[in-house]
């Protein structure tokens, strides 16, 4: 009975631990995606396939989610309930697999993803003189990122009143509108992903720590079983 106690008491403070790192990435995964969402509320009224505020909202849901489960596993180890352990053990492992699909479509259909973003943008350029918002948003986005337009400054054609280029677009406040070159789109993807690269690997730190959490929350729930059935 010693040895099995033993080995409950290892298994449920490391799985504690673990569950704890887990929670405190699931804060850092909250914290990054509100610091985005709120970088990035100049640009609120674009669509939500735009790639910083997509990522925003996909940040914020995940570190929302792992900051539950985080818990549920700490408090599942905590108690030794077999109902809690399993409860977690389903919803993280549901999670983890949500992760996979996620990555596989984003690696296999990029490309299809970035069409549909950009087309969604352009869509929304027909609002541009109808939604003060809209305007506002598109205007902040060209300024900050000195770009023009989704792909380039012909997505603007028949979009403004008289063809004119909207003043975001131009270098200058001369008469004749010299346009920056950059597409916005590209520009905003490359600002994300610069800024992501450590939020990246911070992810791969969580995705290690989230299978070591299933392998000891199912570890600690054998344990508790064993016990049961040495005290029967």
């Amino acid at each position: 009975m010693s040895v099995s106690g033993g080995c409950l008491c290892c298994v449920k403070y490391l799985m504690f631990i673990f569950n704890l790192i887990f929670w405190l990435g699931g804060c850092g995964l909250f914290g990054v995606g509100v610091w985005l969402a709120f970088t990035q509320s100049e640009f609120s009224s674009l669509p939500l396939s735009f790639p910083s505020l997509s990522a925003a909202n996909l940040l914020l849901v995940a570190g929302g989610i792992t900051m539950v489960t985080g818990f549920l596993g700490c408090l599942g180890a905590l108690k030794e309930q077999k109902c809690l352990l399993m409860t977690f053990f389903v919803i993280l492992l549901f999670l983890v697999l949500i992760e996979v699909a996620l990555i596989v479509v984003l690696s296999v259909y990029h490309e299809e993803l970035d069409k549909k973003a950009k087309d969604d943008l352009r869509e929304g350029m027909k609002d541009y003189l109808k939604n003060k918002g809209l305007k506002t948003s598109w205007d902040n986005m060209q300024a900050t990122f000195k770009c023009c337009g989704v792909s380039n400054y012909t997505d603007w054609h028949n979009k403004t009143s008289n063809g004119k280029l909207p003043e975001s677009c131009c270098r200058d406040n001369t008469d004749h509108c010299h346009y920056w070159e950059e597409p916005c789109y590209d520009k905003a993807k490359n600002w994300l992903l610069d800024n992501m690269t450590s939020v990246l690997g911070f992810g791969v730190c969580i995705g290690i720590v989230q299978i070591l959490a299933l392998v000891f929350s199912l570890l600690m729930y054998c344990q508790i079983l064993r016990a049961e059935k040495y005290m029967d």
